[in-house]
């Protein structure tokens, strides 16, 4: 090796640690107690560089993970001018992972997801309470620009607050005050027209490997139609080939690579995994500008995004 291609590899790995410890510091961790349900949720919170007003996208993990999950979306987005706030929910986090496969499956459960949902409106509650007092950071957030997005278990806690019906009545889990969402490996209807009240932008992503690790009945396509149920005017689809289950949960400082149990992936999945990332944090970015900013060129870019390849699919309307 020349001293010339030595001092360039070192200087692009220098300016990847740079661009890591940078992203780092620009996330903010600590806890918010919700008093009335006697709950300390631990949270990261990514700010958008400047003092503008900003819009905000709370992030839902998926079962088993915590607030350090989805941070490629996250940094995405606050790149972009976005505020992300990621939020750990207790009882359905790695704490419980860490038990062991049965307590997770038992963690997947009706009563888990309720506490998901008044988790996400606990926090708007609170940083809607911090914006209108005016606190340093907090006085940035346009309460009018609020989106949730979540993977898996976090994405059937979106679903909720969306507005998706459920076998048992749950009036209070929509939440108007959310106006998009992203849901990543979303989770197909267990009633007729599940989603016929589901009328904000909506965008699901999800691909051909995405199985559900409890239970691998479930696939890409199932998840797909979700799109299908969907009100007409104001969804999308994002899927893309080869993209397994964990693809979708955003992890960059800490990707999985299991080669064995139920979070087993495929070299092609794991491989492919930068490439995907890439895509989706385009789109993803196109959709929070276009729906919570009203950016009309993010809009017209979302008519034809950037980087598909064949076997891959997208779906607007």
């Amino acid at each position: 090796m020349n001293r010339r291609h030595f001092l360039l590899q070192a200087a692009t790995a220098a300016g990847a640690l740079f661009a890591r410890h940078a992203a780092q510091a620009a996330a903010v961790d600590e806890a918010w107690l919700d008093s009335r349900r006697n709950r300390e949720l631990p949270l990261r919170m990514r700010w958008p560089d400047g003092d503008a007003p900003c819009a905000l996208v709370v992030h839902s993990h998926g079962l088993g993970g915590n607030r350090e999950g989805g941070d490629v979306w996250g940094e995405a987005w606050r790149a972009a001018g976005i505020a992300v706030l990621h939020v750990q929910h207790p009882g359905s986090d790695t704490a419980v992972l860490l038990q062991g496969m049965a307590a997770l499956r038992s963690a997947a459960s009706a009563e888990q997801l309720i506490e998901r949902v008044a988790d996400m409106q606990f926090v708007v509650d609170e940083l809607t309470r911090r914006a209108e007092r005016r606190e340093p950071g907090w006085a940035r957030v346009r309460p009018d620009a609020l989106g949730a997005s979540g993977h898996s278990f976090g994405a059937h806690t979106v679903q909720a607050l969306a507005g998706q019906r459920y076998p048992v009545p749950a009036e209070r889990a929509a939440d108007p005050r959310f106006k998009a969402f992203i849901a990543f490996s979303p989770s197909p209807g267990q009633v007729a027209n599940a989603f016929a009240a589901v009328t904000r932008p909506f965008l699901a992503i999800t691909g051909s490997g995405d199985s559900d690790p409890l239970r691998q009945s479930l696939s890409g396509e199932d998840r797909a139609h979700v799109y299908d149920g969907l009100p007409a005017g104001r969804r999308a689809l994002l899927w893309l080939d080869g993209a397994d289950h964990m693809t979708f949960s955003g992890n960059g400082e800490r990707r999985l690579r299991a080669r064995f149990g139920p979070l087993k992936r495929s070299a092609g999945a794991a491989d492919s995994e930068p490439r995907h990332h890439d895509i989706v944090a385009a789109i993803s970015t196109l959709w929070w500008r276009a729906h919570l900013l009203g950016d009309a060129s993010a809009m017209a870019a979302l008519r034809s995004p950037q980087g598909l390849v064949a076997d891959d699919r997208w779906r607007l309307d």
